[in-house]
C-alpha cells in the first residue's frame, strides 16, 4: 500500500491531491491512505495543505526532504519481481503472443524517453477485455499513474509491421522491452 501511494506522489509531483482522488487512485479505503499518510507526514516526507473548498486538505510530497531524489529513483525503478508478476497477469488475459514495455515502464520521468505512443502493447488473441479493463485499472493503480496501452490481434500487427506502420516503428524502435515474444522478433 505504501508503495502504490508512493509511486503516486513520486508519478504527480508537484501537484497536490486531495484525498479523495488519492484513495480513488490507489484503490485502498480512506482510513488506510490517511494512516500512511500519516506516518509520510510524521517523517516530513509527504505535506498537507488546505484547500480553498471546505478545507478539504491536499496533500504531496516535500522536496525539501533529505533523501527526495534516492528515494524516487528507488520507488520509481522497476523490479524484476514486478516484471516476473506483470508477466503472469499478462498471460491470463488471453492468448498473449507478444508484450511490450515502454515508457513508464523503462525510463524515468524525467528522461525524455518518457513519452511513447503506448506504455503496454499486447499483440494477441482472444484477449478478454472485461479482464483487460480490470488489470488496467489495478496496474494503475500500482505504477501510480494512467497505463497507455494498445492491443492488437497477430494478423493485425503482422500486416502493420510488414507496412511499416508509424505507431509501431516508433514504439519498437524506441526504449522498450519484450516481456513476452513468441513472435521471435
Amino acid at each position: 500500500m505504501r508503495v502504490k501511494l508512493l509511486k503516486l506522489l513520486f508519478r504527480q509531483h508537484p501537484i497536490f491531491l486531495p484525498m479523495s482522488e488519492l484513495v480513488v487512485r490507489v484503490q485502498e479505503p480512506s482510513f488506510i491512505v490517511r494512516r500512511e499518510l500519516t506516518g509520510l507526514q510524521g517523517i516530513k516526507l509527504v505535506k498537507g495543505v488546505k484547500s480553498g473548498k471546505a478545507g478539504q486538505d491536499k496533500y504531496g510530497l516535500n522536496e525539501d526532504f533529505d533523501f527526495f531524489e534516492e528515494l524516487r529513483d528507488l520507488v520509481l525503478k522497476p523490479s524484476p519481481a514486478e516484471t516476473d508478476l506483470l508477466i503472469k497477469r499478462v498471460n491470463t488475459l488471453g492468448r498473449v503472443k507478444m508484450a511490450v514495455v515502454a515508457g513508464i515502464f523503462v525510463s524515468q520521468p524525467d528522461d525524455m524517453t518518457y513519452e511513447t505512443p503506448a506504455d503496454l502493447f499486447l499483440v494477441g488473441d482472444d484477449i478478454d477485455k472485461g479482464k483487460l479493463n480490470k488489470f488496467l485499472k489495478s496496474l494503475e493503480a500500482e505504477m501510480g499513474t494512467e497505463i497507455r496501452f494498445g492491443v492488437m490481434e497477430k494478423e493485425e500487427f503482422t500486416y502493420r509491421y510488414q507496412m511499416f506502420d508509424r505507431f509501431l516503428r516508433v514504439l519498437l524502435e524506441g526504449p522498450h522491452r519484450k516481456i513476452i515474444n513468441k513472435l521471435e522478433m
